[in-house]
């Protein structure tokens, strides 16, 4: 068998380097693409809302499975 050679690896380190993680993290965070402050304060809207929404079935459903629960144990 022919020994292969792996493409593209990356030579062995000496161990973790804070400066250069900090940098890669500086680089990498430039590339984010951040939301305005209105597209925020949309989306916490639209979040809280579908929270209560959710929060709200889910409370109808205990509410009358528990009473469904009441009818059938008395």
């Amino acid at each position: 068998m022919a020994a292969t050679k792996t493409s593209g690896a990356q030579p062995k380190s000496s161990g973790f380097n804070p400066v250069q993680f900090l940098r890669e993290v500086s680089a990498e965070m430039k590339k984010v693409s951040w939301s305005t402050r209105q597209e925020l304060a949309k989306y916490t809207v639209v979040v809280s809302i579908t929270v209560v929404i959710v929060c709200a079935l889910i409370w109808i459903c205990d509410s009358f499975f528990a009473r469904l629960f009441n009818l059938i144990v008395r």
